[in-house]
């Protein structure tokens, strides 16, 4: 036989090569079923436009805002950072005064999408630049190149209108590579077709779909937390 004529694999290569893929496929696997609870280290809250001129055409209004506050509370007994949104205050009010209280910052904007107005630049500041060095300085007396600012990458998200702002807001979180979890409970639209419809298009689009108690859940991790008590008595 020709050397120029390649052999093809013996058994034992195939094996070799099947198992490789296999053993890839299980860590890849593995790292997914490890992403698949919230972090709360990496976790950011933003609640958006729970404004008061709109707030009483909203579908079951009452409940989503109770969830929304609620879910601020135990954002801030955890110390999860928290955003608000504002869609034209001027013309739609400000947020219920219980979830602007909540909020470390509330973002006044006019784009559906809070990410074109603003929303980015807070959820992954940039850090300060400083004065420059003078090159005739020694090392020793030059100041720092400011370094990236490590920023979590996990949004929970809840608002509304579901269908519009919330919608908007959550898919350019999504085209930025952030990981995005919905808080269904503390969502709505004037509609619950618009409602609904906009939750199966964030499911569509990566995004998860969870409850407020969820994410309790989750970011306590365990009957052991410190806060666990705290927490429990404001879910009851």
């Amino acid at each position: 036989m020709p050397s120029s004529v390649q052999r093809p694999a013996g058994k034992a290569t195939c094996l070799a090569i099947d198992n490789d893929f296999r053993n890839a496929g299980y860590d890849q696997d593995r790292e997914q079923k490890e992403n698949m609870l919230l972090d709360i280290e990496d976790s950011q809250l933003v609640l958006v436009d729970y404004q008061s001129r709109m707030m009483p055409a909203i579908f079951e209004a009452e409940k989503v805002l109770a969830n929304a506050v609620l879910l601020g509370h135990i954002a801030r007994t955890l110390e999860v950072p928290t955003l608000g949104t504002e869609q034209n205050p001027a013309g739609l009010g400000e947020n219920d005064a219980r979830i602007k209280a909540l909020c470390q910052r509330t973002l006044a904007k006019m784009q559906f999408n809070a990410c074109a107005d603003g929303l980015l630049e807070l959820l992954r500041p940039t850090p300060k630049p400083q004065g420059g060095n003078a090159r005739s300085l020694p090392k020793h007396l030059q100041k720092a190149v400011p370094q990236a600012v490590q920023t979590a990458n996990t949004i929970v998200i809840a608002g509304c209108e579901a269908h519009v702002c919330l919608l908007q807001t959550a898919l350019a979180l999504l085209e930025e590579e952030f990981d995005v979890w919905v808080v269904t409970d503390a969502c709505s639209s004037r509609t619950e077709r618009n409602r609904d419809a906009a939750f199966d298009r964030l499911a569509g689009a990566g995004a998860e779909l969870v409850s407020t108690e969820m994410v309790a859940f989750e970011w306590l991790g365990g009957a052991d937390h410190p806060q666990f008590k705290e927490v429990l008595a404001l879910l009851k």
